[in-house]
């Protein structure tokens, strides 16, 4: 398994993380309710926050349903966020079969 999975992408302009498309979280949580994760590290504050230069990693996702999640660990080679069910959702979720 990954420890670390890259943030690779996020569409959600109206983030207060994102910086050109680039998350600036230092890690991120997926959380989200039945059959869709969504980043609950989203914040839509109007402020801009987060580090400069840092690429941003999943740091634990709770839903246990995803192919990717191993230990409530992600185990994807990297994740992408936007637009979904809500407003930032982790678009690389894939539920289990």
């Amino acid at each position: 398994m990954t420890v670390t999975v890259p943030v690779t992408e996020c569409a959600v302009a109206n983030c207060s993380f994102n910086d050109h498309t680039h998350c600036g979280a230092a890690g991120i949580t997926i959380g989200g309710h039945s059959d869709h994760a969504q980043c609950a590290t989203f914040i839509d504050t109007g402020v801009h926050g987060g580090l400069p230069k840092v690429l941003a990693s999943v740091g634990a996702c709770q839903r246990s349903e995803c192919s990717h999640n191993e230990n409530l660990m992600c185990a994807a080679t990297s994740v992408r966020v936007g637009p979904g069910a809500d407003n930032a959702d982790c678009l690389t979720y894939e539920h289990l079969s």
